[in-house]
């Protein structure tokens, strides 16, 4: 990086900052820190929801999935659009007639203490662990290319984050994140052109799109009914759907998002708003990822784009071997761009878009051996690079500046989906359980500071965690992963609560408990797809609620009468 980079980054980042802190300080009270005073136009509540969402594992894992897998990954966003509509018939006017301040007061009304208190548990346990990933995610990239302290990055990402969530609250959230949108937004264009310029004179748009497909990267729907395959049209509109319901009808880091609009209307545009532009931005990310896979096609990269992994190799007994590899997929570009060459100047000739895909295969092969060797060198070593495909295209390829800008992309989206994890997570702790437990009245400006304290502390908590975690798969299924596991027993709970009136607390309550047993177990032993199990856990909490209210035959619940 040089000067200009790190000016770039800087300023951007500092500027978000302390816009943030400066605009938003001094909420006098609960309402004004925790909905943002009810102020957020539809176009805020839109952008913010949206950004919380996109976090820094979206810009930096998406491009490598399509590198690698291809467009099938935006299936997983179909069911999106589906929920929107739900949250905004259901959802949405049933929050504003009660008037909360988190999602789960309205259980208690429903139910009782206790189920709302499992369920704002259940989310503090999911929204914590992820809160450290989305600190973690882009730290651990950065940290390996470029030579910066992990623990550090850590750290200053969740010193950033802390700095004007504390100060500001959910205003400061929206404010921000506003702000946070537009420079990944403008990132990202000027990336993708940059890469269709970067290809060579006579290859255009739309030759690298024929490219793309011969080397069936633009396969983007999938009707099978193979649960084998993790994303299908079936698994996004049937589990996506349900992931989505869950995510943002009853995570409070989304609900928080439009429980500040200004009206329900305004609240309920917003959330139209996002399931309109949030399946054409995910297509466009992994546009960009299989745009520059094309770049690939015809420039060297590397056999492992995760610098730590070549490291580890070249210093080993079995640096020779990896040396002989190299050559080999240097061999396997060289003939596959000849025959790339003849296909697009052939009129697309199926012999030699057979040819590409063979050599696509030996392309993967040749991958895998070095992943092989790389393991026997030091087991430790994450060989899995998708997440590290963008962030190599950027330092190498990027003019100066430009580096600095699509840097301050990624910290700015993990900056921004932190913000609203940490301000969901406070509020959740501060109204679900300290305020519903505290005897004596408070003033709201005690609740004020119980919030900033709770902000703090799970801030520190989330840049513990990122500090302890390891690198998964992939990062942004890891994300999506820990959702799944939670997400589908707490959907399961809200429609109980919205719509099977006589199913009460107790029997709610022990089903709740038993099936995220069962999903856990189930995840553990991979019963099924993890979008899966968002569909499982909301249908299990449901069945066995039913069963066992029939089977007791309590009587109402005195709140919810």
């Amino acid at each position: 990086m040089q000067t200009i980079d790190w000016i770039v980054l800087s300023v951007t980042l500092l500027f978000i900052v302390l816009y943030g802190a400066w605009k938003t300080k001094g909420s006098k009270n609960v309402q004004e820190y925790i909905r943002g005073g009810n102020e957020a136009k539809w176009w805020t509540v839109g952008l913010s929801v949206m950004a919380t969402q996109a976090s820094a594992i979206t810009f930096l894992s998406t491009p490598g999935q399509a590198f690698h897998s291809g467009m099938g990954f935006v299936q997983f966003y179909f069911g999106l659009p589906i929920a929107m509509v739900v949250i905004c018939l259901v959802f949405i006017p049933l929050y504003h007639k009660l008037n909360v301040y988190t999602a789960y007061e309205y259980l208690e009304s429903r139910f009782d203490q206790k189920t709302r208190s499992l369920t704002a548990i259940l989310f503090l346990i999911q929204r914590g662990l992820a809160a450290g990933i989305t600190i973690f995610a882009p730290a651990i990239i950065l940290s390996a290319v470029l030579g910066w302290d992990l623990t550090i990055l850590n750290i200053i990402i969740g010193i950033l984050v802390i700095i004007y969530t504390v100060s500001g609250g959910t205003k400061a959230v929206n404010i921000t994140q506003k702000q946070q949108m537009a420079v990944i937004f403008t990132g990202m264009f000027i990336a993708f052109f940059l890469i269709i310029s970067y290809l060579p004179e006579g290859i255009t748009f739309s030759k690298a799109l024929d490219i793309a497909g011969a080397s069936g990267k633009m396969e983007v729907l999938d009707f099978s009914f193979n649960l084998d395959n993790r994303y299908t049209f079936w698994s996004g509109i049937i589990g996506g759907s349900f992931l989505a319901l869950s995510y943002f009808g009853t995570d409070q880091s989304q609900v928080q998002r439009y429980l500040s609009g200004k009206s329900i209307k305004e609240s309920q545009l917003g959330l139209l708003f996002n399931g309109l532009l949030k399946v054409p931005m995910q297509f466009f990310i992994l546009l960009v990822g299989v745009m520059v896979f094309v770049f690939y096609q015809f420039n060297p990269s590397p056999l492992n784009f995760n610098p730590k992994a070549a490291e580890v190799i070249q210093n080993s007994e079995y640096a020779q071997e990896y040396k002989n590899l190299e050559h080999k997929l240097t061999e396997v570009n060289e003939l596959k761009e000849t025959y790339i060459q003849k296909y697009i100047t052939d009129n697309k000739i199926e012999a030699n878009k057979a040819s590409i895909q063979d050599l696509n295969l030996a392309d993967k092969q040749v991958r895998d051996a070095a992943k092989a060797l790389i393991k026997k060198a030091d087991q430790d070593v994450e060989t899995n690079d998708k997440d590290y495909v963008f962030i190599h295209f950027i330092l190498n390829n990027l003019p100066r500046g430009l580096i600095g800008l699509l840097l301050a992309v990624i910290l700015s989206a993990a900056m921004s989906s932190t913000a609203s994890e940490l301000n969901a997570l406070a509020s959740t702790t501060t109204i679900d359980l300290y305020k519903r437990n505290v005897k004596e009245e408070k003033t709201d400006k005690h609740y004020v500071n119980a919030s900033k304290f709770f902000t703090l502390t799970w801030g520190v908590l989330a840049i513990l965690v990122a500090c302890f975690a390891n690198l998964f798969d992939n990062l942004i299924q890891l994300v999506n992963i820990i959702g799944s596991i939670f997400y589908g027993n707490v959907l399961g709970i809200f429609l109980l609560a919205f719509f099977i009136k006589f199913v009460h607390s107790n029997a709610t309550f022990i089903a709740a408990l038993i099936t995220q047993i069962i999903v856990i177990i189930g995840w553990y032993y991979d019963w099924m797809p993890y979008l899966w199990l968002n569909l499982f856990g909301c249908v299990l909490v449901i069945a066995i609620a039913m069963i066992m209210q029939s089977l007791i035959g309590s009587s109402p619940n005195p709140s919810s009468e």
